[in-house]
C-alpha cells in the first residue's frame, strides 16, 4: 500500500540539463571553477520579466471600443464649444485608464516572486572547506549542505543523507513530506529547489539553477498575461455595437433636419448632441464604482482584491477548478483514524493544536477509558522524532517541527489524554533504528523503569503485517490487512504500530525488529477545511461545476471529491500520466485530476476555456501559479499560500476560508447585475431622446430640443442617478441561479427588449405632454426638455433592487439633486438664457413629477411582468458530471 505515496511527476532533475558531478565530494568546486560555471550558467535566480512602458500600457486601455466611443464624443462636445461636458467625459476616461494601468502594474508581480521563494543564503563546500554566500551564487556541481529548516537553493542529487525528509508539497500537491536518499530514483534520489527540509540533513550535488530549476520551469509558464475578463469582452463587443447604430441614428437625424429646411449648422451640432446623449459616458464609472464597492465589500469578508475586473469575473464563474492541499484541506497532517483489534475510534480537532478528542461508539474516551488505544498512541509518540510548538500570540496557530506525519502522532495522543513529556522522561530512549525507503518502518528501544525494554515500532502495513515481524497469528494480520487497504482506498496514509516489552537490553540490534505485537493502525491525511463542503455545496447550487486538480494520488483525491460532494465513487478520474501518454480523453468529461504537474494544470484549465467556459483556479502552492496566472480568475490562499500563488492571483483569501469564494461570487453577481441595471436605464434614456428628435418633427415640433437641452438632460440622468445604481444591493435570488452564459452579451436574457419598451414608453410619455403643451399654447419645447429629464429619473427610481427601503441611499439623493436641477433649468433665469427654455407654470410642473412617477411605475411593473430570462445551468462535456450540476442548479432556481 504504500507504493500509493511513491512516484511523482514533477521534482528535482526532470527535463532539466544535468552537469558533471564535481571530482570530490569531499572537496567540492574550487573557486576559479565556480566563477567560471557561473559566468557560463548565469545567477541562481527567476529571470525576471521585462516591464512594459507606462504609455504602452495607456494606449491599451484607450484600445477598448467604449473608451474610443467616448473619446469621439468628447471631441465632438469640444466642436460644440460644450466644455463643461467634454471635461466629464474626459475625467471618466482618465479615472478609468487610471485604474486600469494601476491594476496592471501590480498584477505584473508574479513571476518576481518566484525569486523569494529561493533561500536567501546556502552551505556550499568550495575548496574543501564549507562556506555560506547568497544562494544566487550556487551554481551545477557545486556540493550544497542542507538541515531541518533549509530551504534547498537548487535541483541537485542526493549524495548523503541522515534522516532526510522534505516537505514538496508546494511544486507537487503531495502533503506528506518525501524521505530522500542517495542513489534513488528521481523521487527519493533528488530534492528541487524551493523545498523546504523539515527533517534532518544531507549533502546534495547541485544539477539545474535559475531557469533550469523547478521553480524555472514553472516561471516559464506564467509568462502569458492574464486576457480580457468576461465583463471586458462584453462592454468591448457593445462598444461596437453602440458606435456603429449611434452614428447610424445621428446620420439619420442630420439628413432629416436638413430635408426639412433646418439650418446646416443648428443640425450638424444637434447631430453630435444626440451622439454624445445616446452614449452612455457614465458607464466606465459605473463599472468602475461598482468594481470598487465590490472590493471594499470583499475587503470586509477577507478577500483582497488585486485586479479590479476580477470582482465581476467571479460572478461570471462557470467552473470552479480547486486545488487539494492547502485550499480545500488544511494543508497539514491529522491522524484521524484509529484501529485495534479491540475496535476503532476516531480523532476529533483541527490543525496541531493538542485541544480535540478521541470519539468511539459516538462518546468521547480518554486513556483510562481505552487501554487498547492508550497502547497504540503510547508506542506511536514514543517512536517519534517530531515537536509541535504553541503560537507566539492568540493570533497563530500550533505548527509541526520536524515530520508532519509524526506531528500528527502526537497530537492525536495528546487528544487522548497522553502527555509526550512524561513519557520520555519515564521511557528514555536508548537506541534506534532510523527509517527508510527499503525497510519502510522506524523503530526505538526505550528503558522500562524496572531496567527491561520496550521496543516500539511503527511504519508501513506491508512491511509490518508480516510474520517475520509480528508475532501475532495470521487471522489478526488478515484482518489488519484488510483494514489498511479499506483506509488506503478512502485516502488515509495508513501506518502499523507495535511494540515488545526486553526483560534484557543487551541484545543485537538486528533483532528488534521481531518478536512484535501489533498494537493497531493509524489512519493519517490532510483533512478538509471546515467550510470546504458547504462551499463546494453553495457552488452546486449557484450553478457553478467544481472540479479538483490535485498532484496528489489518485485514491486520496478520489476520496476527498467523494467527501466533499465534487464526484461520486462511480464517476472517473484521470491522472497526469494518462493526460502525458494521450490517453485521458477529453480533458472536462472529469471533474478529478491527480498527480498532474504545473504544465497540466495549465492544459486543464486551457481546456475547459477552449469549450466556452469562465474558469476560477483556487491554490495556494508553487505548483499552481501557471493556473492561477491563466484562469480567467485565479483566487489564493493567503496565510498559508506561497507567494508565488498570492502574486498570481486576482483575488487572494486573507483568512483562507474557502468560503468566502462564495461570497466573492455574490458580489461578482451584484456587479454584473448593476451594471446591466444600469444599461437598461441608461440605453432606455438614450433611446427615448433620440426617437423624440426623430418623431417630434412629423408631430409639429421642427426641433424639439436644442442641442443644450440634449446635454443637460444626458449630464443629469446619466450622471450622479447612473453612478449611483452601481452601489445597488444584491438581488435575494443571485445566488440560486445559474451563472451568465460566457457568449450571452451584456444585453442579452432579454435585456434588449426591454431596453426598447421603456425607450419607446419614455419617448411617447415625452411626445405626448409636448403635442398637448403645443396645442394649448404652453411652452412646448420646456415642457419636453423638463418631461423627457424627469421621467428619466423616474425610471431610475423604479430600477431598485429593494423599493421602499433604504438599501441604496445614494440613489435617492441623487435622484432628488438631478430633478432639482432639472427643474432649475426652466426657472433659474441663469439657465434658462444657457439652455433657451421659458418657465412653466405650477401646475405644469406637477404635470412633470407625475410624469415622473408614472416612469417609476411603469418600470416597476414591466420588471415583474417580464422578467429577464433566466440562464440554463453551465453545461460540462462528458454528460454525468454537468448534468448533476444542472439538476442542483435547476432544482434552487425560483419560480
Amino acid at each position: 500500500m504504500s507504493e500509493q505515496w511513491g512516484a511523482r511527476r514533477f521534482g528535482a532533475g526532470t527535463g532539466a540539463p544535468r552537469t558533471t558531478p564535481p571530482a570530490s565530494s569531499a572537496t567540492g568546486l574550487s573557486s576559479a571553477e565556480a566563477a567560471r560555471r557561473l559566468t557560463r550558467h548565469g545567477p541562481n535566480a527567476i529571470p525576471e520579466e521585462s516591464s512594459a512602458p507606462v504609455w504602452r500600457r495607456v494606449l491599451q486601455q484607450l484600445r477598448d471600443p467604449l473608451i474610443l466611443v467616448l473619446l469621439v464624443a468628447a471631441a465632438l462636445t469640444i466642436a460644440t464649444g460644450d466644455l463643461s461636458d467634454a471635461s466629464v467625459i474626459l475625467l471618466v476616461i482618465t479615472v478609468n485608464t487610471t485604474v486600469g494601468v494601476v491594476q496592471e502594474v501590480r498584477a505584473e508581480q508574479a513571476v518576481m516572486a518566484l525569486s523569494a521563494m529561493s533561500a536567501p543564503t546556502a552551505r556550499v563546500v568550495r575548496d574543501g572547506e564549507e562556506r555560506s554566500l547568497p544562494a544566487a551564487e550556487v551554481v551545477p556541481g557545486d556540493i550544497v549542505l542542507v538541515a531541518e529548516g533549509d530551504i534547498v537553493p537548487a535541483d541537485g542529487d542526493v549524495l548523503s543523507a541522515a534522516s532526510l525528509l522534505t516537505d514538496e508539497s508546494s511544486l507537487t500537491g503531495e502533503s506528506v513530506p518525501v524521505e530522500k536518499a542517495p542513489g534513488g530514483d528521481p523521487l527519493h534520489g533528488r530534492v528541487s529547489a524551493g523545498t523546504v527540509v523539515v527533517h534532518g540533513r544531507g549533502r546534495v550535488a547541485v544539477t539545474a539553477t535559475g531557469a533550469h530549476s523547478a521553480l524555472g520551469r514553472i516561471a516559464t509558464l506564467m509568462g502569458a498575461a492574464p486576457g480580457p475578463t468576461p465583463l471586458q469582452r462584453r462592454l468591448a463587443d457593445f462598444g461596437r455595437v453602440l458606435a456603429a447604430v449611434i452614428v447610424a441614428l445621428c446620420a439619420l437625424v442630420l439628413a432629416l433636419g436638413l430635408v426639412r429646411g433646418q439650418p446646416v449648422e443648428l443640425m450638424i451640432v444637434a447631430a453630435i448632441s444626440l451622439a454624445v446623449a445616446a452614449v452612455p459616458e457614465s458607464l466606465p464609472a459605473v463599472v468602475t464604482l461598482a468594481l470598487a464597492l465590490g472590493a471594499r465589500r470583499m475587503a470586509g469578508r477577507h478577500a483582497i482584491v488585486r485586479r479590479l475586473p476580477a470582482v465581476e469575473t467571479l460572478g461570471s464563474v462557470t467552473v470552479i477548478a480547486t486545488d487539494k492541499t492547502g485550499t480545500l484541506t488544511e494543508g497539514r497532517m491529522a491522524a484521524e483514524r484509529l484501529w485495534t483489534p479491540r475496535g476503532e475510534a476516531t480523532v476529533l480537532g483541527t490543525g496541531y493544536e493538542p485541544r480535540g478528542r478521541v470519539v468511539r461508539d459516538g462518546r468521547a474516551v480518554t486513556a483510562d477509558d481505552a487501554p487498547d488505544l492508550a497502547a497504540l498512541l503510547r508506542v506511536a509518540m514514543l517512536c517519534n522524532d517530531a515537536a509541535v510548538e504553541p503560537p507566539p500570540d492568540d493570533s497563530a496557530e500550533w505548527r509541526a517541527l520536524g515530520d508532519p506525519t509524526e506531528a500528527a502522532l502526537l497530537v492525536a495522543g495528546a487528544r487522548l489524554g497522553l502527555d509526550r513529556a512524561a513519557l520520555d522522561r519515564a521511557l528514555p530512549r536508548m537506541e534506534e533504528i532510523p527509517f527508510d525507503s527499503g525497510r519502510k518502518r522506524m523503530t526505538t528501544v526505550h528503558r522500562l523503569p524496572d531496567g527491561a525494554v520496550r521496543v516500539a515500532c511503527k511504519g508501513a502495513p506491508e512491511s509490518l503485517l508480516r510474520p517475520q515481524v509480528l508475532v501475532d497469528g495470521p487471522d489478526l494480520l488478515a484482518r489488519a490487512a484488510d483494514r489498511a487497504e479499506a483506509l488506503a482506498r478512502d485516502g488515509y496514509r495508513v501506518l502499523a504500530v507495535a511494540s515488545a516489552d526486553h526483560e534484557e537490553a543487551s541484545q543485537p540490534s538486528g533483532t528488534w525488529e521481531s518478536g512484535l505485537s501489533l498494537l493497531g493502525l493509524v489512519g493519517i491525511l490532510d483533512p478538509p477545511r471546515s467550510a470546504s463542503g458547504s462551499t463546494i455545496a453553495a457552488c452546486e447550487r449557484a450553478g457553478i461545476v467544481p472540479v479538483l486538480i490535485t498532484g496528489d494520488h489518485p485514491l486520496t483525491a478520489r476520496a476527498m471529491a467523494e467527501r466533499l460532494g465534487i464526484a461520486s465513487r462511480e464517476e472517473e478520474i484521470t491522472t497526469g500520466q494518462r493526460i502525458r501518454e494521450g490517453t485521458a480523453g477529453e480533458l472536462t468529461g472529469v471533474r478529478v485530476y491527480a498527480r498532474t504537474t504545473p504544465e497540466q494544470k495549465l492544459d486543464i484549465v486551457e481546456a475547459w476555456r477552449g469549450a466556452g467556459q469562465v474558469v476560477a483556479m483556487t491554490g495556494d502552492g508553487v505548483n499552481d501559479g501557471p493556473a492561477l496566472r491563466r484562469a480567467d480568475i485565479g483566487v489564493a490562499m493567503g496565510r498559508r499560500g506561497t507567494e508565488v500563488a498570492r502574486q498570481a492571483a486576482d483575488l487572494v483569501l486573507a483568512d483562507d476560508n474557502p468560503a468566502t469564494i462564495v461570497s466573492a461570487v455574490e458580489e461578482g453577481r451584484r456587479v454584473y447585475a448593476n451594471v446591466r441595471r444600469f444599461l437598461l436605464y441608461g440605453l432606455a434614456g438614450g433611446m427615448a431622446e433620440i426617437l423624440v428628435m426623430l418623431l417630434g418633427p412629423f408631430l409639429g415640433m421642427p426641433l424639439p430640443l436644442l442641442p443644450a437641452q440634449i446635454l443637460w438632460i444626458n449630464l443629469l440622468t446619466h450622471g450622479l442617478p447612473g453612478v449611483a445604481l452601481g452601489a445597488e444591493p444584491v438581488a435575494p435570488e443571485a445566488m440560486r441561479r445559474p451563472p451568465r452564459p460566457p457568449e450571452e452579451s451584456v444585453l442579452g436574457a432579454g435585456l434588449w427588449p426591454r431596453v426598447l419598451f421603456m425607450g419607446a414608453f419614455v419617448a411617447a410619455v415625452t411626445l405626448t405632454a409636448g403635442v398637448w403643451a403645443r396645442e394649448t399654447g404652453r411652452p412646448w419645447q420646456s415642457m419636453i426638455f423638463l418631461v423627457l429629464g424627469a421621467t428619466q429619473l423616474g425610471v431610475a427610481l423604479g430600477s431598485r433592487v429593494r423599493p421602499g427601503s433604504l438599501a441604496n441611499p445614494f440613489l435617492l439623493v441623487a435622484v432628488g439633486a438631478a430633478l432639482s436641477l432639472q427643474a432649475a433649468g426652466v426657472y433659474v433665469p441663469p439657465l434658462r438664457d444657457l439652455l433657451g427654455t421659458e418657465p412653466l407654470s405650477l401646475g405644469d410642473l406637477a404635470i412633470a413629477c407625475a410624469l415622473s412617477g408614472l416612469g417609476h411605475v411603469v418600470m416597476r411593473v414591466q420588471a415583474r411582468l417580464w422578467p429577464e430570462r433566466q440562464p440554463r445551468a453551465a453545461s460540462v462535456a462528458g454528460g454525468a458530471p454537468g448534468d448533476r450540476s444542472s439538476r442542483s442548479a435547476r432544482t434552487e432556481q425560483p419560480g
